[in-house]
């Protein structure tokens, strides 16, 4: 494995290894850490995207280009070091250190998941000036450095699926360079509304969505996202193109799920949530990264609107709040974190007796407590602002052990394929959830167990290997 800086000579040139399924994203199926003693291990990815795409691992004339992410990763590609299968990019080799940073944090996490997610104070932000303009070239030379890589590893004719909002230009960047090539991309976060999308300045509107529509073939979780994407095309640019549009909805990995919930790991924990929370007491879960789009403190301002709303619940439920850091490396997300901390402290303090505590908050990521969690828990709250999909709601159904009635943001994605037998909440009012968490709280147990057998069924309809697998035979076909 080499260090790929992208030169027009190694994307004029087809690699020996002739992929014929390829899989572009900025993060892999793998990492790497390096220890004490400067030895290199290598740690698999999880979740259900992994699963997914980790289906062309089948294929022997397959590979995943990704971006190396850390230190590990990086001493990784330096040594030539890696696994079958997957090729790793050192985007900031050579002279373009700081590329990656700037087009991860600067414009896919702080421009494009922002539009998409109609995150921006608009009467303060966005400002589109100078540093915004140097991160975007950053983000050009980043997606530019993918298109090489895969125009060079990519046999003839073969199929290439690029993945999500970091790498919107490379079907159009790779459609220059190879011609030849059938061209995926599939968006994992939500489409803006065209006025919301047009907020972004209009030489980059215009370019990402022509970088996107290089591409043969176009996939979006819902199809309230595929239309928006429709919509933005028709108002910028006239048209999609000929480019084909297509919706696949991320299933639940219920095998994987049911196995893995059934360990001695998870029993322990459960034990010890169980424990924690008090023997009798209904549970409320959660289970986020403290990412802003979540709407963790509404969630947790709503749980407090329960129990002034309904003092009867007070001793009686206990929300299990499961916020995992995410994106520390920018201020505003720390911010957030910090607040969710804040507000859970100050309904422990308010409402806490000396044998209950409201809020139970976890802020270490653990597998394990999750699954936990999910087969405990009496209700599921999944009220995000806006999500592409939302997997926890898909997966709450799949493993709970009594049955779990989700209480769920009409602005999910997951809404369009389970909002039937789901509650369904407007994220924004918390006097509105609260009543739904009462509704959820004191749903009669055979009513429960019958939603929760039609939510287990929806969510798991396309399952991660298939739901890639769909998007494969639409592409080639």
């Amino acid at each position: 494995m080499v260090s790929e800086s992208g030169s027009a000579s190694a994307a004029a040139s087809v690699s020996a290894s002739a992929a014929q399924v390829l899989v572009a994203s900025n993060r892999g199926p793998v990492s790497y850490t390096v220890g004490e003693d400067g030895e290199l291990t290598a740690r698999r990815g999880g979740g259900g995207l992994v699963s997914g795409l980790s289906a062309i691992g089948d294929r022997a004339d397959s590979l995943w280009v990704c971006a190396a992410l850390g230190e590990g990763d990086r001493e990784a590609v330096r040594r030539g070091v890696g696994e079958p299968g997957v090729r790793m990019l050192d985007i900031d080799a050579g002279s373009s250190e700081g590329v990656h940073a700037a087009a991860y944090n600067g414009i896919a996490n702080s421009a494009l998941w922002f539009v998409h997610h109609m995150l921006y104070q608009t009467p303060l932000e966005p400002t589109f000036g100078p540093e915004f303009r140097a991160q975007w070239a950053a983000y050009e030379t980043y997606n530019r450095a993918f298109a090489q890589a895969l125009a060079a590893e990519a046999g003839p004719g073969a199929a290439v699926l690029v993945q999500d909002y970091h790498l919107a230009l490379v079907p159009g960047m790779l459609r220059e360079l190879r011609d030849d090539l059938r061209i995926g991309h599939f968006s994992h976060t939500p489409w803006a509304p065209a006025d919301y999308f047009r907020m972004l300045p209009d030489d980059v509107a215009e370019q990402l969505l022509r970088g996107m529509l290089g591409a043969d073939r176009l996939g979006f979780l819902t199809g309230r996202w595929a239309d928006a994407f429709t919509e933005c095309c028709v108002r910028v640019l006239g048209g999609t193109s000929g480019t084909r549009i297509g919706v696949h909805g991320l299933g639940a990995d219920a095998d994987f799920l049911r196995e893995r919930s059934r360990r001695d790991d998870v029993e322990e924990r459960m034990r010890a949530l169980r424990e924690q929370a008090g023997e009798d007491r209904k549970l409320i879960v959660r289970v986020d990264r403290t990412e802003l789009s979540k709407n963790i403190v509404r969630g947790l301002l709503a749980y407090r609107q329960l129990l002034d709303d309904r003092p009867e619940w007070r001793e009686r439920v206990v929300h299990v709040a499961f916020a995992y850091p995410s994106r520390q490396d920018l201020a505003v997300y720390r911010d957030y974190t910090a607040e969710v901390s804040r507000v859970a402290e100050s309904i422990n303090s308010e409402y806490g007796t000396e044998s209950w505590t409201p809020v139970v908050l976890h802020v270490k990521d653990d597998f394990a407590r999750s699954l936990a969690a999910y087969r405990l828990a009496d209700v599921a709250l999944v009220n995000p602002i806006r999500d592409g999909m939302n997997l926890v709601a898909k997966e709450v159904p799949v493993v709970s052990d009594e049955g779990c009635a989700l209480v769920l943001s009409r602005e999910a994605g997951a809404y369009e394929e389970l909002g039937e037998d789901a509650l369904p909440v407007n994220p924004y009012d918390i006097m509105a959830t609260a009543a739904a968490l009462h509704t959820a709280l004191t749903m009669p147990d055979d009513e429960r167990a019958e939603r929760t057998k039609r939510l287990a069924a929806a969510a798991t309809a396309l399952p991660p290997a298939q739901w890639f697998l769909d998007q494969l035979r639409a592409l080639t076909d």
